[in-house]
């Protein structure tokens, strides 16, 4: 969306986004283990990273949300013995991530997945700034805690998130869609570091009820195909290395 255009309905945005804020329902982040193991194979030390989707917000435990069923799929598509992490907060953007990493102290993993990119959008930080910050969060996830490979999951089509109203749902699409488009350019860059591309359709019927966050069947479908390319594309097993 062009500058001039979003200027022009910047009154009715930001009145919209006041009214958003208040009517949202803020749901619980899932609750249940934020470690385990699954699986039988190679073993392999997955780390999630992120905001609320992450989290899990929008279902009720992390057996329905995004990591333990990635831990789940991943260990099934790579036949290996995942060993899973979560380090998630709602609400926080891309750099606060990473503060929130630090927090955790070091967890020893081989392969990161982070999700984040739609606070920012909703902060309104620049998609240069984000990028930074994925920079430095993906450093941090090398040098502090071995990761060899980074995977960061697409930002979700906001345009579709029935939870918000036109034409703010457009503009934030617009948004989102532009800082997407700078994280998989940035990620072409680096040989440690992956943009997974999957285009979710989004309804109230895959939503949770506060028509912003997944529910339980946009989760499975995020981690299926997380769970696909990190299998397929990413994950090489070390045979001297067992569970």
């Amino acid at each position: 969306m062009s500058l001039t255009l979003k200027l022009a309905l910047s009154p009715l945005l930001v009145a919209q986004a006041v009214l958003a804020r208040r009517k949202v329902p803020r749901l619980p982040e899932a609750g249940g283990p934020r470690s385990g193991a699954v699986g039988v194979g190679p073993a392999l030390k997955l780390l999630v990273v992120g905001d609320s989707s992450a989290a899990g917000v929008g279902v009720e435990r992390q057996s329905q949300a995004l990591a333990g069923p990635l831990a789940r799929y991943l260990a099934e598509a790579a036949k290996a013995r995942v060993h899973w992490w979560l380090v998630a907060r709602s609400g926080v953007t891309t750099a606060q991530a990473l503060e929130l990493l630090r927090e955790a102290g070091p967890l020893l993993a081989d392969i990161a997945v982070v999700v984040s990119g739609v606070n920012d959008v909703v902060e309104q930080v620049s998609s240069r700034r984000a990028v930074r910050a994925r920079e430095a969060l993906a450093d941090e996830l090398r040098n502090r805690h071995g990761v060899r490979h980074v995977v960061f999951a697409p930002l979700p089509p906001v345009h579709q998130f029935p939870g918000l109203p036109r034409p703010l749902r457009w503009v934030a699409g617009a948004d989102a869609r532009r800082h997407d488009q700078a994280l998989a350019e940035w990620a072409a860059t680096r040989s440690d570091v992956s943009h997974v591309d999957f285009e979710l359709q989004l309804n109230r019927g895959v939503m949770a009820a506060d028509g912003f966050h997944p529910g339980a069947s946009a989760y499975r479908q995020c981690a299926t195909m997380l769970a696909r390319h990190i299998a397929s594309d990413v994950w090489r097993p070390d045979p001297n290395i067992s569970t």
